[in-house]
């Protein structure tokens, strides 16, 4: 069945438009709270990041979810990933976060984890759906959902978080520059590094509601770039808003991404004997990657884009390594989800064994150049569909005779087409990138 609300990665959209609405959360918390109660008992924790909606939704899924008798455990802002470890061991039913990750403030949505900490199954998630288009109703009044708050949830994520390195470890003469996007990891991340010994410099964590991912974080790295040059650090690590993204610098300013971070994990792992099959990467992930890996003789297979799928083929598979290079990483052996600041620090780790500095470690990963370009629409036909931008791609395809790629695909997230090439040559990569771009642009008038 099609799903009339959520997408890939829940429910999102722009705050005052529906369904991101005061009266769409309180049904949703309502459905919610009914498709899980119908299964026995129901504890649902809620957490949410720092944008300023996030009190008004927070306030309407609690209406709801105790309406529908289910109990609520407020968390107030924390990491995405901390709220996925938090159901697990609080054995509640249900984890949901309120969070537009890598957006700007203006932008929220919903996310579910099961009591497993993964994403919902489908199943749910149109049960949900069903219960959406229901009449709401009210359970007796001795029958509503309590609601209280986790006060230690922080400190709690933060030891896990620690836990995911051997006790030994100490990160003493490393220097970082921790960029929390104003987001979600702005009190936990500082915490997390400081206390196993590095010497941590901190951006971006004051929160105001409106400034979460503005000019900062993972999705605007310039300001991080600066302060590593400026602060002679040995290295950067930027998170974007909800903390399930992460993405580097090294000590000469050089962005470090996803597949670089992904492929310095791998690498690791495979080295110690502990890699447990190959990795996943995406649609998106550069073909050197894919050729690094298999210089070591990692296997390597490719999922859609977005961290669902990474994760659904991690599972088929039973394998516990993959990403995207946007900045999702997943280490099963530590956690159920994406999660920045356990993906940073097995990193950190993998540096230390090897004793390298970062811009060292992804000197084995050669790039092939890859021109990304985004192309906004306002809705309608689908532009990837029209017989002219498929015929195109096919032709830029053959000129490149094997060398290299084209990838077009709409984002989950937005109103946007993502036109990717990739090849030998960058400047006939940009050229192919743009001509495409340029397609898709006049199609969609």
């Amino acid at each position: 069945m099609t799903k009339k609300y959520f997408g890939t990665d829940g429910i999102r959209g722009r705050v005052g438009e529906f369904p991101i609405t005061p009266d769409f959360m309180l049904k949703l918390g309502w459905a919610a709270g009914m498709a899980f109660r119908s299964m026995g008992a129901c504890r649902i924790l809620v957490g949410k990041d720092t944008r300023i909606s996030g009190y008004m939704f927070e306030s309407a899924l609690e209406a709801g979810l105790s309406a529908a008798g289910a109990d609520v455990m407020l968390l107030g802002p924390m990491p995405t990933p901390a709220i996925a470890y938090l159901t697990r061991t609080f054995h509640a039913e249900a984890g949901i976060v309120i969070s537009a990750s890598h957006n700007p403030h203006d932008d929220n949505g919903i996310k579910f984890f099961s009591g497993q900490g993964t994403k919902l199954p489908d199943e749910i998630e149109l049960m949900i759906e069903e219960l959406l288009d229901a009449p709401m109703t009210v359970v007796e009044s001795s029958k509503l959902g309590k609601v209280s708050r986790i006060n230690d949830a922080s400190g709690r994520y933060i030891e896990f978080c620690k836990s995911s390195v051997p006790t030994s470890t100490n990160f003493a003469g490393l220097k970082v520059v921790v960029d929390c996007a104003h987001g979600a990891t702005y009190k936990v991340a500082p915490s997390v590094f400081r206390e196993l010994g590095a010497d941590v410099t901190v951006l971006s964590a004051q929160p105001n509601g409106l400034n979460i991912n503005e000019n900062c974080g993972s999705t605007h790295m310039e300001q991080l770039q600066a302060a590593v040059l400026a602060e002679h650090a040995d290295l950067g690590i930027a998170f974007d808003g909800d903390g399930d993204r992460v993405l580097m610098v090294d000590h000469t300013g050089a962005v470090v991404d996803g597949d670089d971070l992904l492929f310095i994990i791998a690498r690791d792992l495979h080295e110690r004997n502990k890699l447990q099959g190959g990795v996943v990467g995406t649609l998106m992930s550069n073909l050197g990657l894919e050729l690094a890996l298999a210089d070591l003789g990692i296997p390597f297979v490719r999922a859609n884009v977005g961290d669902r799928y990474v994760i659904a083929e991690l599972l088929e598979r039973n394998w516990q390594v993959g990403g995207e290079n946007s900045g999702h990483v997943v280490c099963f052996q530590h956690t159920t989800t994406g999660d920045a600041i356990i993906a940073a620090l097995q990193v950190l780790l993998a540096l230390r064994r090897r004793d390298e500095s970062l811009a060292q470690a992804r000197q084995a990963l050669r790039k092939c150049p890859q021109v990304l370009l985004n192309v906004r629409f306002a809705g309608g036909e689908n532009p990837i569909e029209h017989p002219a931008v498929k015929e195109a791609c096919e032709r830029v395809t053959l000129a490149m005779a094997g060398r290299g790629r084209v990838l077009l695909r709409k984002s989950g997230t937005e109103p946007l087409v993502r036109v990717m090439v990739e090849g030998d040559d960058e400047i006939q990569v940009r050229g192919h990138a743009e001509d495409l771009a340029k397609l898709v642009t006049e199609v969609c008038v």
